[in-house]
């Protein structure tokens, strides 16, 4: 199956860096399940993670993300079940989402 994940950052807060860090991570991470990733500029202070639509990840509800964080929550969409290697290891699951 196909996933297509959009990472929408704040151009007049000159988050285009951090949402292309972010972009890389994943693309290297899930290169098999990702079809699409696109990053989409946007202002007022935004940084939202989408996948396949639904969001993962709001800076305004949960502050900015940790990549391991958002690699979970994208597994648990694109990979279900799939081991991050390091990434599983230590640290608190993502906020909402159960060990």
């Amino acid at each position: 199956m196909s996933h297509r994940v959009v990472i929408e950052y704040c151009t007049q807060c000159r988050w285009l860096p951090r949402a292309a860090w972010l972009a890389q991570e994943l693309l290297t991470t899930f290169e098999s399940e990702l079809t699409e990733l696109s990053l989409k500029p946007g202002t007022g202070g935004v940084f939202v993670v989408r996948v396949d639509d639904e969001v993962v990840w709001d800076r305004r509800e949960q502050g900015f993300p940790e990549p391991t964080a958002v690699k979970r929550l994208v597994r648990d969409r694109v990979a279900p079940g799939r081991s991050l290697g390091h990434s599983d290891k230590g640290g608190d699951p993502a906020p909402g989402v159960s060990p």
